[in-house]
């Protein structure tokens, strides 16, 4: 009989660590948060504060993960082959849930499909930037460009960026207009050749051109968004402009990987919703004239991606975008 009773005892004692560890509270170790371009960047810069919020809202360490290279596609890559236990995410952007699953001709994973949306944080509108030398409005500057077909270029980040896109978008809904695209590698030296007037306009952030603006080293002609940014309230919308239903940016969602657990996404969702109501991050995306997703939900999430590539596809292919 005591034989029997040390047995159970000492069985008990084993099985109480597994119970214990599968009854542990999520988070109970530290988190990624792979942003899937390099430092620096904008959205380098707002992942990282989402992370620092975040480590205080869930009581782990949220660390961010620079993972670049292929418009995204390889940080998107890494989320889509973690093990969906809830510390892998993926710090979405434009290119990776927008753009790349049109614009690649393999697409390396299905930006639907592959991913388990839980949170949006913001939007990062563009704005339509000219040289000095052109006219001050957005229908000035598109009168010239028609009054001089193959005269004038517009500069972007490289073929298939948003900042190309939102060209193509533009040129599209004004009727069309005979101006060359000119691709850089990247959006710095793009906009070191606007400002040298080698290039007569681009869409480029707001963050990026506001101090040029105002030093009159080049022209935000408008920000292309439906309400105008509170940073900057004298620049109109490009509905405002004259360009109707015009919108274009950048964006920012927190996604897993297919298959996470109904606990894991409430968790991260409860804390979103807690970070998207707290005034400093709502100043802090202000102030780089990113507009803030209040109303964020897993929900609204979803339906958003869906929404962004059915926005984006028609563009990217008469672009004639093939990413191989």
């Amino acid at each position: 009989m005591k034989r029997r009773n040390l047995l159970a005892l000492t069985a008990g004692a084993l099985a109480a660590p597994a119970i214990a560890r599968a009854q542990a509270k999520y988070p109970d170790r530290t988190m990624r948060l792979v942003v899937p371009f390099a430092p620096a960047g904008p959205t380098d810069i707002i992942g990282r504060m989402v992370a620092e919020k975040m480590t205080n809202l869930l009581g782990q360490t949220m660390v961010v993960e620079n993972k670049s290279g292929a418009a995204g596609s390889i940080g998107a890559v890494e989320v889509k082959n973690a093990k969906p236990d809830g510390y892998t995410f993926l710090f979405a952007p434009s290119s990776t849930h927008a753009i790349n699953p049109t614009a690649f001709v393999n697409p390396a994973y299905d930006a639907v499909k592959d991913f388990t949306p839980i949170a949006s944080v913001c939007v990062n509108p563009l704005v339509l930037v000219a040289h000095p030398s052109m006219p001050d409005s957005v229908l000035g500057l598109v009168a010239e460009m028609k009054k001089n077909p193959g005269k004038y270029s517009y500069a972007s980040s490289g073929t298939g960026s948003i900042l190309h896109l939102a060209g193509e978008y533009f040129k599209t809904d004004v009727g069309g207009m005979d101006v060359v695209h000119v691709p850089y590698r990247g959006s710095g030296p793009a906009l070191q050749d606007l400002l040298a007037g080698n290039v007569a306009w681009m869409f480029e952030t707001f963050s990026t051109t506001l101090q040029q603006h105002r030093a009159g080293k080049l022209r935000v002609l408008a920000y292309a968004h439906a309400k105008r940014a509170p940073i900057a309230p004298e620049i109109p919308t490009m509905i405002e402009a004259g360009v109707p239903g015009y919108e274009a940016y950048t964006f920012n969602l927190i996604l897993g990987p297919a298959g996470l657990p109904k606990e894991v996404v409430g968790t991260i969702d409860q804390a979103s919703r807690k970070l998207m109501a707290d005034p400093t991050v709502i100043k802090f995306l202000e102030d780089i004239a990113a507009v803030p997703t209040t109303d964020t939900s897993p929900e609204r999430t979803a339906k958003f991606i869906k929404d962004e590539i059915a926005k984006w596809a028609p563009v990217v292919r008469a672009a004639g975008v093939k990413i191989e």
